[in-house]
């Protein structure tokens, strides 16, 4: 039993570099449409279209829909931080689900990031740039050389409780993104619809 709450992170080690160097990975949702696949726990299963749009003041606003125009939700995520709710439908109307939902596109957004607390870490095969939150951290995971984002992972004091992926960067906006949480069901799954299929 000991074993088992051992910190997956005990073993790493400093490393040098500049914290910073993540943000070049940071998406560019100048304007982006998903697919988009959401499973919940008690077995729900929602899919529909999300679209991600960077507005004139550099917030960020998220609209996820179905395929016919009903809204599922609505969020802002403004540059200061603040994170605001327009809408969101009554069976998701829940705090923790809000939260839960913030804080994985803010770990997505490669937002939280505080480069004053920020710091390195390493093992054999990976470089890990973390980032202290009010609860544990939010984990950045390159190869060893910094030129390729494997994973992002927002964890616990001892393990990750949600991971995350982005792939096929075009333009500065990924292609798909994978958001899975490991202490329960709630899985999102985004692909990119091109303008050209869109339309």
């Amino acid at each position: 039993m000991l074993a088992g709450c051992k910190s997956v992170y005990k073993n790493l080690k400093p490393a040098e570099g500049e914290v910073r160097e993540i943000k070049k990975f940071a998406p560019d949702f100048t304007r982006a449409l998903y697919k988009t696949e959401v499973d919940v726990i008690g077995g729900h299963h929602l899919s529909g279209l999300l679209l991600i749009k960077t507005l004139p003041d550099k917030s960020v606003r998220m609209v996820f829909s179905n395929e016919m125009g009903f809204k599922f939700f609505d969020f802002e995520f403004k540059p200061d931080g603040e994170f605001k709710v327009y809408y969101i439908i009554k069976q998701m109307d829940k705090r923790p689900v809000i939260i839960t939902l913030q804080k994985d596109f803010e770990l997505v957004m490669m937002r939280k990031q505080n480069p004053e607390t920020g710091y390195l870490r390493k093992d054999d095969n990976f470089t890990y740039y973390v980032f202290p939150q009010e609860k544990g951290a939010n984990y950045y995971i390159t190869n060893k050389t910094g030129t390729e984002l494997i994973r992002m992972e927002r964890s616990s004091d001892r393990k990750p409780v949600v991971q995350a992926i982005m792939n096929g960067f075009h333009n500065g906006i990924p292609d798909t993104i994978g958001i899975s949480h490991k202490n329960f069901k709630f899985n999102i799954g985004l692909k990119r619809i091109e303008k050209n299929d869109a339309q």
